[in-house]
């Protein structure tokens, strides 16, 4: 599903506008991206939690070349679905 395909989805099913879909999108990823920059999770009962995962420097592969190559640490996005969800997409 695209950005856009959602956008029509939360227009349809809460009935407003495709402006105000568009909006209130853009809102929320922007908040979830703010608190997760800030240091912060966030959660949403039931459906999953945003959070920040560090990942170690490691070593790694060129595959063109194949020589050695050092991958810095970095931090990165992490979505853990709740139970609900889960159970939503198991059935």
């Amino acid at each position: 599903m695209t950005k856009d395909e959602m956008i029509d989805l939360m227009a349809n099913e809460s009935g407003i506008s495709k402006k105000q879909a568009a909006e209130a999108l853009g809102a929320f990823m922007e908040g979830v991206t703010k608190q997760l920059k800030d240091g912060n999770k966030v959660s949403f009962a039931g459906f999953g939690t945003f959070s920040i995962s560090q990942r170690k420097a490691r070593t790694g592969r060129n595959p063109q070349t194949g020589d050695t190559i050092q991958i810095p640490a970095t931090k990165v996005p992490v979505f853990k679905a709740g139970k609900n969800l889960k159970d939503a997409v198991r059935k």
